[in-house]
């Protein structure tokens, strides 16, 4: 049997959880892995000398690690987790519990039988009533063990205090929970050394990504999804930016160049993303090489890759040798994964046995070797580095640990680095490959849904009132550059993989939320309101709201105040499900929307939160009317202070009275009430109509109503005359 190198590629990624114009991280999935995973992921390796891998650290997951290590990442999650527990606030009790029980039940929920204890408790009173009943020291124990069951195991092993932590399982201090959380801060400033450690020592290969993971052949030009999916739906308006994947690699570059001392010469294209045009661009930009996914060979040569039971691989030759794309100076190498040995990893082997498992990737790797005949053969296993470890028993150190011994003393399989690999004979030449991605070699995941596609064409209208307004001197230097951290972080691949029909989670709010929130920062960062279109939600919610249509005329009284309760008798009332999970900020501000018409005018109340009321003491409301002759209305409240109001029909602004007048009424006190005449609205005496009402902070959506999109208010004649 002939040499097999094996590059053991292990890719570091998570979203970019945190607001800028906020800074605010909305999710605590950062800290928690970097608990779990980064560190320990390289750590292990120094017990397997002989054992070379490459990591790619994504810089956008970096940059938040920092701030963690430096204790500069504001986190509620994270806050509400370490509070004295007797300062916690009732909302703030219902939100630890909405977050310490997201993780895997088997695994880590389960490593401390208090923990399960605790879960099980709340989950037979529910969330909302164990969160007022729980004594003080169930919360203490829960806030210590929901963060013990995220750390490293070697992390634990070596630190006396924390392995005490652990054997009290109960019984928990304030004091304990300090010292906790030093240990988790000490944990976060190692990961980056460790890193730096296994590299200076030639142990592993740091590569990179474009700086916010970005489907770079997308940013590009989005039609070259329909060369690999001719049958595609592709968006409206085309995003064609070559120039911002420019530069997102080379922010990658000088970022990992500033944090490692030495240049990157890898590129791993964020989910495996490749075209001609983007590989191109890699070697404008000093990339040496870069890998994708074995589906993108097969289709770019026109041949399958099949395996029989053993792991033996048909046209394996093709697929487990390096290749140049490129000629002359122009070029670099590329590799292409084994689709199989990865998925076995991050899907199949987290349920055997941890020996058995690691026997069977053993066994296979040297069979895809066999492939090659008589010629080394490189294999590439490239995958997740993080997620699917929570799978695994033992957090896949079990795993990982008898499957390095194993290859280290195998004298036909040498681990090596990717940049090691391009020194194995016999590379094959490609001079153009078939745009795709990792995932089925094409790029459906992130583009051609109906979500999908809207959120690419708010993406170009950013991208377009980024570009007319860069340029102009009255704008700040520095709001500039926050509003291209903003697009950036929006052309960002985690949006539309969330998008879509292929994935769903318990946080698809927070996602499309934070992802319009960066839309939006585009705007307001460069001196304008951000448009309307961004209150609305993208992801088509999970749950319905409660909405009973008007059963009669109503003629209110426009003053703020719930004047009687005659008055809104008969109209209609929207109720926002809030039972679908948690949703982050002002997002639970409006209680109900009352609407309704006459013959006269068009009636809206809004029930805002008490809290809502209290804390804020500027937003706006924006009411957006008909969609065949529309109108809109932003009242802007200020506590204490007349409302100020602008008004279109359809684009055109229409001058309307500071005070209001009997066409236009708006008052703000317990409730918020406006009415808006027929004449004024274009409306016809029995004409319906249909609204959209969004609630605005600093710039920012927080709340829209109707989730779905439009309500529609319908004024039938038994209602004229009841």
């Amino acid at each position: 049997m002939a040499q097999t190198h094996l590059i053991l590629l292990w890719h570091m990624h998570q979203p970019f959880y945190k607001d800028l114009a906020e800074g605010v991280y909305t999710m605590p999935w950062v800290r928690l892995h970097a608990l779990k995973d980064y560190y320990g992921m390289v750590a292990m390796l120094r017990d397997f000398p002989s054992v070379r891998a490459t990591f790619n650290l994504v810089p956008s997951l970096i940059v938040q690690v920092e701030e963690y290590a430096h204790e500069i990442a504001r986190e509620p999650a994270y806050e509400t987790a370490f509070k004295p527990v007797d300062a916690l606030a009732p909302e703030e009790r219902e939100n630890l519990l909405g977050f310490v029980f997201q993780l895997n039940r088997e695994n880590l929920l389960s490593r401390y039988p208090r923990f399960r204890e605790l879960f099980e408790k709340a989950e037979s009173t529910g969330y909302r009533l164990a969160a007022r009943l729980f004594p003080a020291q169930d919360l203490l124990d829960l806030q210590v063990l929901s963060q013990l069951a995220w750390f490293d195991e070697m992390w634990l092993a070596r630190d006396a205090d924390l392995r005490r932590l652990v054997a009290m399982e109960r019984g928990y201090s304030e004091e304990d929970k300090s010292i906790l959380r030093r240990k988790e801060v000490d944990l976060f400033k190692v990961i980056l050394e460790e890193y730096r450690e296994a590299s200076r020592r030639g142990q592993i290969e740091v590569s990179t990504s474009p700086f916010y993971h970005p489907i770079l052949p997308l940013i590009c030009d989005t039609n070259v999804g329909r060369e690999s999916h001719p049958a595609i739906e592709l968006p409206r308006r085309p995003f064609r930016h070559p120039e911002d994947a420019r530069d997102q690699l080379r922010a990658s570059v000088e970022f990992h160049t500033r944090l490692f001392g030495q240049r990157p010469r890898g590129l791993w294209p964020s989910e495996g993303s490749v075209s001609d045009e983007v590989l191109r661009l890699a070697i404008d930009e000093g990339f040496e090489w870069a890998a994708t996914d074995e589906g993108v060979l097969a289709r770019t040569l026109g041949i399958e890759f099949y395996r029989d039971g053993a792991g033996n691989v048909t046209n394996g030759q093709e697929l487990y040798r390096p290749y140049v794309f490129g000629e002359g100076d122009q070029k670099l190498a590329l590799y292409f994964r084994d689709h199989h040995l990865s998925d076995l990893i991050g899907f199949v082997y987290s349920r055997m046995d941890p020996d058995a498992a690691a026997a069977d990737l053993h066994e296979r790797i040297r069979a895809a070797g066999r492939s090659t005949g008589e010629r080394p053969a490189v294999v590439s296993v490239i995958l997740d580095g993080e997620n699917a470890w929570e799978y695994y028993r033992g957090n896949g150190r079990e795993f990982l640990k008898s499957f390095y011994g194993r290859v280290a003393s195998d004298p036909e399989v040498r681990a090596v680095t990717a940049s090691e690999a391009m020194a194995v004979n016999g590379p094959g030449k490609l001079s153009h490959v078939v745009p795709g991605s990792w995932i089925n070699a094409n790029f459906n995941i992130w583009i051609g849904a109906e979500e999908d596609n809207r959120a690419w064409v708010l993406l170009a209208n950013a991208r377009d009132f980024f570009a007319e307004q860069f340029g102009k001197a009255e704008v700040p230097e520095e709001q500039k550059k926050v509003a291209q951290q903003e697009l950036w972080i929006a052309e960002g691949s985690d949006w539309c993989w969330w998008y879509g029909p292929e994935h769903s989670s318990a946080h698809d709010e927070e996602f499309d939320l934070l992802y319009r929130k960066h839309l939006s920062n585009i705007y307001s960062k460069l001196g304008a309101s951000p448009p309307d279109e961004l209150a609305v939600p993208i992801k088509r919610p999970r749950v319905q709201a409660v909405n009973m249509p008007p059963s009669a005329e109503i003629e209110p009284r426009v003053d703020g105040e719930v004047t009687s309760y005659f008055e809104w008798l008969g109209a209609g009332v929207y109720v926002p499900d809030y039972r679908s999970g948690s949703m982050h900020g002002g997002a639970r501000c409006v209680e109900a929307l009352y609407y309704g018409l006459n013959g006269r005018a068009l009636y809206l109340r809004l029930d805002l939160n008490e809290t809502f009321l209290k804390v804020q003491t500027q937003f706006e409301v924006r009411i957006n009317v008909g969609s065949r002759r529309p109108a809109r209305l932003h009242a802007t409240m200020r506590k204490g202070l007349p409302p100020e109001l602008q008004f279109w029909k359809g684009d055109q602004p229409a001058p309307v009275s500071p005070a209001g007048d009997e066409e236009l009424q708006v008052k703000l006190g317990r409730i918020f009430e406006v009415a808006l005449g027929r004449a004024l609205l274009g409306l016809g005496p029995k004409e319906s109509t249909e609204v959209q009402v969004s609630l605005w902070i600093h710039e920012l959506p927080v709340q829209v109503i109707p989730q779905e999109g439009w309500l529609p208010i319908e004024l039938r004649e038994d209602l004229i005359s009841w």
